[in-house]
């Protein structure tokens, strides 16, 4: 019997099927992600299917029997201290990452900085997108051509596992598994099931030759990876590559890791000679503050295991619109909105009249309630014209009723604020009670609520 061919949609997201195409998908909801792939189906055989034998499938053990390799936890180093930090500590032995980013942002800058750290070990480079001569020309501008890196331009992963066969490597690296396909199944490179089969396929070399993968792979739009959203359950570390073009600062940020902590983050500046590692993140993002101006107030934010400084600059002018504009840049619109709210309330601020502008500097983003009032002191500094001390840190959690709420690692926080010469620290009047270790030369101020906030910005102001 002649094979069949049938037209499906699948959704991106979730990997639901349906028959006929629709703006949403029914089962997750999600908008616009429903594709449109040709399935083959082959002719049923008749007659009874065969039984497996006992050496057909794995057969259950006894957990506490189980033998340990000693191989299985060794991790590679990649030889970039931020990479390593956000990995948890180098590359697993048979694990497979994926690693994704905007075009541009580096990715393929990042990954032939690895193939040069790591000269012991034997790396196998395969690129989908670009040709020999462009990595060769890339690679020469890095100072990466190596004896240890191996290249091969393949898109087919029938052609891609035979030379893993072959060379032996200790890290494969794919560029990028959006380019990838499979040669015994229909659609193009980049649709659902051919980028699902041709990782999967890619995952089970991996885990049974026990090498380590690195994968790259493309964000849509919408700043998400692209593809099936069962590409980033399939493997063991998903990292993210954020910062914007136009500036040096860039991100590397743990979504998943089965062998670390989610916490950790690595940050790199992009130069001509490629990406550096920025080991002192927080005096890197507060060397350019403005001295002795409104508006802008240093926070400090939990990364990990490593508190790092930023700051946050708030703008108020008067509006010309019906609807004044509220933006934001690096922190959540709603948390803001809420403390503008407080602010208003509880301290008779009048900011209904007023377009609120407030920015995160670096490039980071701010997901902590610890911002809060960093964010608080940048408002009232702008709204009452207070010129700070640039030697001022503000940090902690602020509640509906204006009050002002503990946050953690705080001796972490002051002791970093410490070493980077910050003078004066605001804190909620609980925490500053509560301090073990008060360092020399450092004056903590504890407050109860943003009507003491005030307050005591406008008495650190009258004292300058």
């Amino acid at each position: 019997m002649a094979e069949k061919r049938k037209t499906v949609y699948i959704c991106s997201a979730c990997g639901n099927v349906q028959s006929k195409w629709s703006g949403q998908c029914k089962e997750c909801l999600a908008w616009n992600t429903m594709e449109e792939e040709v399935q083959v189906e082959l002719p049923a055989k008749k007659g009874k299917a065969p039984s497996l034998s006992s050496e057909e499938y794995s057969p259950a053990q006894r957990l506490c029997e189980l033998r340990e390799d000693p191989m299985q936890g060794e991790r590679y180093s990649t030889g970039l201290g931020e990479l390593d930090r956000a990995l948890g500590g180098g590359i697993v032995r048979g694990s497979v990452a994926l690693i994704s980013g905007e075009p541009g942002i580096g990715k393929s800058t990042l990954l032939l900085q690895i193939c040069k750290e790591m000269q012991g070990l034997k790396v196998l480079y395969v690129s989908g997108e670009e040709s020999a001569m462009q990595i060769r020309m890339r690679a020469k501008r890095l100072g990466a051509l190596t004896d240890n890196i191996y290249l091969q331009c393949e898109t087919d992963v029938d052609g891609i596992l035979p030379e893993t066969e072959r060379v032996q490597p200790d890290l494969l690296i794919i560029d990028s598994v959006q380019t990838l396909c499979d040669s015994a199944l229909s659609g193009s490179p980049g649709s659902s099931s051919q980028v699902k089969n041709a990782a999967g396929r890619i995952l089970a070399q991996t885990k049974k030759s026990g090498f380590s993968t690195i994968l790259v792979g493309h964000v849509n739009k919408d700043g998400v990876i692209a593809g099936p959203k069962l590409l980033e359950h399939m493997v063991d570390v998903v990292l993210y590559f954020e910062g914007e073009r136009t500036q040096s600062c860039r991100i590397l940020r743990a979504i998943k890791n089965r062998y670390g902590s989610t916490n950790e983050i690595g940050l790199f500046e992009m130069t001509d000679a490629g990406l550096e590692e920025v080991p002192d993140p927080s005096r890197r993002l507060l060397e350019d503050s403005p001295k002795n101006v409104s508006g802008s107030c240093p926070v400090c934010l939990m990364e990990g295991t490593r508190p790092i400084m930023t700051e946050v600059q708030a703008l108020i002018t008067k509006s010309v619109f019906p609807s004044p504009k509220r933006l934001t840049s690096g922190l959540d619109f709603n948390r803001t909105a809420m403390l503008l709210a407080v602010l208003e309330k509880r301290l008779g601020l009048k900011l209904y009249d007023k377009d609120v502008y407030l920015n995160v500097v670096g490039g980071l983003r701010l997901d902590e309630t610890a911002a809060d009032l960093g964010i608080c002191t940048a408002v009232l500094s702008c709204m009452l014209d207070l010129r700070l001390p640039g030697s001022l840190l503000a940090m902690g959690e602020v509640g509906l009723s204006g009050e002002c709420r503990t946050v953690g690692d705080s001796e972490m926080r002051v002791a970093e604020a410490a070493r980077l010469g910050f003078e004066t620290i605001l804190l909620p009047r609980a925490q500053a009670e509560r301090l073990k270790k008060k360092p020399r030369g450092v004056r903590i101020i504890g407050l109860r609520s943003v009507f003491e906030l005030m307050q005591n910005l406008k008495e650190i102001c009258h004292e300058e």
